[in-house]
């Protein structure tokens, strides 16, 4: 896939990711708007880089990210769950 269609990918899949954060932060901003933001910060940022080598670095990087940030959540998400399950009274 050529790399501005990966990058394009890359970022929907972050966009789709943060809608499962709906938490908010300290300063009570909604978390997925936070990374909405720096998601957009980031790859607007990096939108004029020419180096093939870099571009694919990013992408590279970027895409290892999300997948162990969804990997995490995933578990946390379990973890939670089974807590709930355990401690529930019926």
């Amino acid at each position: 896939m050529p790399p501005n269609r990966e990058a394009i990918h890359l970022y929907r899949d972050i966009l789709r990711a943060s809608r499962l954060f709906h938490w908010c932060n300290e300063q009570g901003e909604p978390w997925n708007a936070v990374l909405r933001r720096n998601a957009r910060k980031e790859f607007e940022e990096a939108r004029y880089e020419r180096d093939p080598l870099i571009v694919a670095k990013m992408l590279v990087v970027g895409r290892q990210c999300l997948d162990e940030s969804m990997r995490k959540f995933d578990a946390t998400q379990r973890k939670i769950t089974e807590r709930v399950e355990s401690t529930r009274t019926r």
